[in-house]
């Protein structure tokens, strides 16, 4: 079957085009300038059944055009696009104006649910974006050698209801506590710049909670961590990380693990809490 991959940033879809191939998936990926990794081709052109299409952002028209002519029906989203460039580098076409004329708010949510529900008035439904990678979920518990302490498991549980609140409100995924004081909240610079940005503030011993939204949508915005989530933890001399089981990509897989071991730092799974919506 040919599938979709809208690929952003990041190792996020180099892993799902390499799972979608695994499966047996004919792929049509389109790119977006600026953001997906240029490497893309050359792992897409060692298979005959993937191809690169790239696009500028807001070019939402161009998009559907591509998946369409390739018989595209279902769609993956992997990987991020910057926030910021929502105020910045977009240029929308005409289908994309129409989509923004639909928002109330151009947060997160607002804007991809609005791109999904086009991209299904096109005949293209979007489906969860870990479909091909549900190895890579973070488990539950914790993930570590090292166990958090008790002033960093006092930590973890006040900074809960703060990240879910955040969360909630698609501020942003991630708090650093230290000392059950909130030292940074995520908003559109990502997790490795908050985490910088909290060692500035509060220095060593700094607790990361990254979180999903209270109703996460696996389709899009999925949270992620990887290596070099613990490489700016390291360089601020933060202890703790805490991640959503079942509802956060781990994009190293059991490396990950590895070197946080090495590092001596401490990654957790909180237990997901099904909701009924769900």
């Amino acid at each position: 079957m040919q599938l979709g991959l809208i690929a952003g940033n990041g190792r996020f879809p180099f892993l799902a085009l390499e799972g979608a191939r695994r499966l047996g998936h004919e792929v049509t990926i389109v790119a977006i300038k600026g953001e997906t990794h240029p490497g893309l081709m050359a792992v897409a052109a060692n298979s005959p059944v993937a191809q690169v299409h790239w696009v500028s952002l807001g070019q939402l028209g161009k998009c559907i055009a591509i998946l369409r002519r390739a018989g595209v029906t279902r769609a993956v989203m992997a990987g991020q696009v910057k926030h910021t460039k929502i105020f910045t580098d977009i240029r929308p076409d005409f289908t994309a104006m129409k989509m923004l004329g639909r928002l109330k708010t151009r947060n997160t949510d607002a804007v991809i649910s609005v791109v999904a529900d086009v991209l299904l008035e096109h005949g293209i439904e979007l489906e969860d974006s870990t479909a091909f990678l549900r190895p890579l979920l973070a488990g539950s518990g914790v993930l570590t050698r090292r166990r958090p302490s008790v002033e960093e498991r006092a930590d973890l549980d006040f900074g809960y209801g703060m990240a879910d609140a955040i969360a909630g409100l698609d501020i942003g995924q991630t708090v650093v506590v230290k000392d059950q004081a909130v030292v940074a909240v995520e908003a559109m610079e990502g997790t490795d710049a908050v985490i910088e940005r909290a060692g500035a503030l509060a220095g060593s011993g700094t607790s990361i909670i990254k979180v999903a939204k209270p109703s996460q949508d696996m389709r899009f915005d999925v949270p992620v961590v990887g290596l070099p989530t613990l490489v700016a933890m390291a360089k601020v001399g933060a202890s703790v990380l805490s991640i959503d089981a079942e509802r956060t990509l781990i994009l190293d897989g059991e490396q990950f693990v590895r070197e946080a071991d090495d590092c001596g730092l401490t990654v957790v799974g909180r237990a997901y809490r099904r909701c009924d919506s769900d």
